[in-house]
């Protein structure tokens, strides 16, 4: 048999891409790249619809041209193997995480180029705690795996340039050198592509910069500047911060103090200090870790989301602002917003005075009346007159927010929560600590937020009933628990295996 010598491989390019990043168009550009100077080249796709908008693997092979005297055509793959990839694009970081997990990237000869930015997926949206995966971890693993990596905000890129990742990584592929073409020939291909040919070009320059180590130099991180409030009052707080706390925490605390004012008043946020101020003298300021978990649970429980903050919220300048950037809307097109809202009764009792919603909370004609007209939501359109007004005004209702029921109940767990990591500050900080983390339970407004304070107000009677036995590692342990299903199923299950429950 006849010996078989000097035969070409293909460079071997997998692009994993969601839906409307281009990972079509960048794998047509790397074809078209290679195809206009002589080189043999085919692309394949493979769609996924199984998290978020539906990630798709686009497959590319890149042939250099055959001899003169060659004249079979080579067969290329269609679909990327484990072990034998040259190039990984991944237009997010999950996807990245992805390739690896699925052996695409390898340590002897994967150039992994990845976006830092995320896209959360279902399962961590709907976690009742934190379910994102840590950034570090997944970087860290990419860098372990990869023989090169390539990684920054690609998205932010895309957005300052106005153009989208795909322009971005196709730069980014031409700055690591490792497809044979030149920079002009990349430029080239964008041009005769026809479409936002000069936004695409300075994303493109934007990627081939950053991954070339020659992108606009990062300035040194420069030390947190201290506000300067125009308000005397607000300038009191500070200087209270500033007074009993260290660096570390005071950074939390104070802003702990900027979202209690924009949630209520200056006095509610003086009320945060009262609280932390007492915790520092039962701790003598010696713990820093409880002082600041404290400062950052409380900050949030204080601001729980009523049906106040969220008209607040739907009402803001900012949102539709944002709104508008999202969707990307000219300065000539009206953009319409709708709300889809679902009020409950005990939202509507809980947002009245005190008294008048204990009432209104009794089983009588009204109640049930009033119950009857909350069974199905509500579209409230913000962007018209009549839906604006409808929430800004009780937006409004914020001035009148202490005198309601459901200022009266909250203030009334976290005075109990507050009191228990009191009590055990000093004799017992490690489970002061766990019991401040317990915060995360309540959460949210409407069903979530009942289910929430059912875990929470669970973890708290077995915390009371079995004080003197429980481990602040047992008590973590439950509380995750809570976490990791709607629900409480796991809970009851954790709790059932207790040997004290």
């Amino acid at each position: 048999m006849q010996e078989i010598k000097n035969i070409q491989q293909p460079i071997k390019i997998a692009i994993l891409a969601m839906g409307g990043e281009g990972g079509g168009v960048l794998a047509d550009w790397i074809v078209d790249l290679g195809e206009h100077h002589g080189w043999y080249a085919q692309t394949t796709s493979v769609p996924g619809v199984a998290q978020r908008t539906g990630a798709t693997i686009y497959y590319v092979e890149l042939l250099p041209p055959a001899p003169a005297h060659e004249k079979r055509k080579p067969v290329l793959a269609l679909m990327p193997m484990p072990g034998d990839v040259d190039v990984v694009l991944c237009s997010e970081l999950m996807e990245a995480g992805r390739a690896v997990q699925r052996g695409l990237v390898t340590p002897d000869r994967t150039t992994l180029l990845t976006s830092t930015h995320r896209v959360y997926s279902i399962a961590e949206k709907a976690a009742m705690g934190d379910g994102r995966v840590d950034v570090d971890v997944l970087l860290k693993h990419a860098e372990k795996a990869a023989k090169r990596l390539v990684s920054f905000d690609m998205a932010q890129a895309a957005e300052e340039t106005g153009s989208v990742i795909s322009a971005v990584l196709f730069g980014a592929l031409c700055g690591t050198g490792v497809v044979p073409f030149s920079r002009e020939q990349f430029e080239q291909t964008i041009e005769r592509g026809g479409v936002g040919v000069k936004p695409s070009l300075k994303a493109f320059a934007r990627g081939c910069g950053e991954a070339m180590g020659q992108g606009a130099p990062k300035a040194e991180a420069a030390a947190e500047a201290l506000p300067n409030p125009k308000s005397p009052a607000v300038a009191q707080l500070l200087d209270r911060v500033g007074k009993a706390f260290d660096e570390k925490s005071g950074r939390l605390v104070r802003e702990g103090v900027r979202r209690l004012i924009d949630y209520q008043d200056i006095p509610y946020a003086s009320l945060y200090l009262d609280r932390l101020e007492s915790l520092q003298r039962r701790t003598g300021g010696m713990d820093p870790v409880l002082t600041g978990e404290v400062a950052r649970h409380l900050a949030l429980w204080m601001s729980y989301e009523d049906t106040i903050r969220v008209a607040d919220l739907k009402t803001r300048g900012s949102r539709f602002d944002r709104v508008q950037g999202e969707v990307r809307a000219k300065q000539e097109q009206q953009v319409h917003i709708n709300e889809f809202m679902h009020p409950r009764i005990e939202e509507i009792c809980e947002t009245l005075p005190s008294g008048l919603g204990r009432w209104l909370s009794k089983p009588h004609f009204i109640h049930r009346m009033i119950a009857r007209m909350t069974t199905e939501g509500r579209v409230i359109r913000t962007s018209s007159l009549p839906g604006f007004m409808l929430l800004w005004t009780l937006s409004r209702w914020r001035a009148g927010r202490r005198t309601t029921l459901r200022y009266e109940l909250e203030n009334q767990r976290i005075e109990r929560w507050f009191g228990k990591i009191l009590a055990l500050a000093h004799a017992h900080p490690a489970l002061a600590l766990e019991v401040a983390r317990l915060q995360r339970l309540v959460k949210g407004y409407g069903d979530t937020h009942a289910r929430g304070l059912g875990n929470y107000e669970t973890l708290m009677g077995f915390l009371e009933k079995h004080e003197t036995q429980i481990a602040p590692a047992t008590l973590g342990e439950l509380r995750e628990a809570a976490l990791a299903s709607e629900d409480g199923q796991k809970l009851r299950f954790a709790l059932q295996r207790m040997a004290f429950n």
